[in-house]
């Protein structure tokens, strides 16, 4: 497949403005395909800066970039201007600490988690590994979100393995670093039956909270709330009291706060809040929380000056 120049140009610039650059389906927060999602999760665990590019909206850069390495698929990682891999590639060599080495980073802590697992988890675990035959092993993704997905795999030299009641775990290095004290219980219940995955690394889920009780945390200067709405919609009806907003670079400087800082997410009834709020959830903040009912619930509970529209 012939490059048009143009292309090349354009993908040469990327890899000269950028020592690390990935091509990914999607973006690091909201990989579109799994092998991307490896990729990002890999890249993290090795702790260095890297640019991406999501291909998805790229249609010439897409192609372009699997005649410029004669690579065939996505994500295609580059260092210093050189292909590396895909993310199988990129996966063993964050797990051999090669990677690191590349990046002039310290070896990685290949220590096993600490992890527990049910009698009842055991006897299903034990019998799916038995059915399955040859030298296959339980293994755990654990995403940067704390997503988790649990799967038969064939052992790998690369992972790090972890081994509960006479049970063996398998884990990237990223995955590693998130599971220690990760408990597998086995539940028959209104949840289903199926694998049930305790993580006391994971953050919080979003928590609800009433108009009435974060503005006594903003009285207090507990709570930093965040309107998520357009500034056409807080020139209508805004709250009383300082708050932050997502216009422009807001959303950057708000991503750079400690993770622990307490942030409540308001709108106009709920609904686009609570996306925001799993959003900063989802970047690692512990204690984040929705508005109920948001600027409308606030007009009625809290301040009764604040139109409602």
């Amino acid at each position: 497949m012939s490059l048009d120049p143009a292309v090349r140009a354009r993908i040469e610039t990327l890899l000269q403005g950028n020592r690390a650059v990935l091509f990914m389906k999607g973006s690091p927060t909201t990989p579109q395909c799994g092998f991307s999602a490896k990729a990002v999760s890999a890249l993290e665990a090795v702790g260095v800066d890297y640019a991406t590019v999501n291909v998805l909206e790229d249609g010439e850069i897409r192609e372009g970039i699997k005649a410029y390495g004669d690579w065939p698929t996505i994500p295609q990682l580059y260092v210093d201007g050189e292909l590396v891999g895909g993310s199988d590639i990129i996966e063993q060599m964050v797990g051999s600490g090669e990677l690191h080495g590349l990046f002039g980073v310290a070896p990685p802590d290949r220590t096993p988690p600490s992890i527990s697992i049910t009698p009842a988890a055991r006897e299903m675990i034990a019998k799916a590994v038995g059915d399955a035959g040859g030298d296959y092993v339980l293994q755990v993704d654990i995403d940067a979100s704390f997503r988790t997905r649990l799967q038969l795999a064939p052992r790998s030299a690369s992972a790090i393995l972890a081994r509960a009641d006479g049970i063996d775990v398998q884990f990237d290095l990223a995955g590693a670093r998130r599971a220690d004290g990760m408990t597998i219980d086995f539940a028959d219940d209104i949840r289903g039956r199926g694998l049930v995955i305790e993580n006391p690394n994971a953050p919080r889920p979003v928590q609800e909270i009433s108009p009435a009780e974060a503005n006594d945390r903003l009285a207090a200067g507990t709570l930093t709330l965040v309107d998520v709405r357009p500034p056409e919609e807080r020139a209508t009806a805004s709250v009383a009291r300082p708050f932050e907003v997502l216009d422009g670079d807001a959303i950057t400087r708000l991503q750079q706060l400690p993770k622990d800082t307490p942030l409540a997410f308001l709108c106009h009834r709920g609904g686009r809040s609570q996306q925001a709020a799993e959003h900063f959830r989802n970047q690692g903040f512990t204690q984040v929380y929705n508005v109920v009912g948001g600027i409308d619930a606030w007009s009625d509970s809290v301040d009764g000056s604040v139109p409602k529209y």
